[in-house]
């Protein structure tokens, strides 16, 4: 890379119209992550963890200062694609990035599923909640 295409990579907006073609290493778990097998030029997590790092403030912008560690905490599905929601760890920030073609499918399902393995109330207390909110309803 030249000097001028160098410097253009630090322009704000930068990183919304070209590819990141950059080699890093996993400040989760150590992995060397590579650009290639991602399904777009676009690479912002670690493909076997999961976790990305905050750098943007908005996509692609390169603004933040915090450069915490951005762990995965669930997923959705937008349209018909699998989004990643993080949160950061030092801030607090949450943002979302769309899978990529090379992502750890165990890792993806295990955070979809949390909710079903972790619920937030007491399972063997459905019976109770459920006659609650059915009388609550119908009254």
């Amino acid at each position: 890379m030249n000097r001028e295409n160098k410097r253009r990579q630090y322009e704000k907006g930068y990183y919304k119209t070209h590819s990141c073609n950059e080699t890093f290493v996993c400040k989760n778990c150590g992995m060397s992550v590579i650009p290639d097998g991602a399904g777009s030029g676009h690479r912002n997590h670690c493909p076997s963890c999961l976790t990305s790092l905050h750098v943007d403030e908005e996509v692609g912008d390169r603004e933040s200062d915090c450069g915490g560690i951005m762990e995965p905490i669930a997923v959705w599905v937008r349209g018909r694609e699998w989004v990643i929601i993080h949160r950061c760890k030092s801030c607090g920030k949450i943002s979302s990035n769309r899978i990529a073609a090379d992502d750890n499918p165990v890792k993806l399902y295990s955070i979809a599923l949390k909710p079903l393995c972790e619920p937030p109330f007491p399972v063997e207390r459905i019976k109770e909640i459920a006659d609650a909110i059915e009388g609550a309803i119908f009254k």
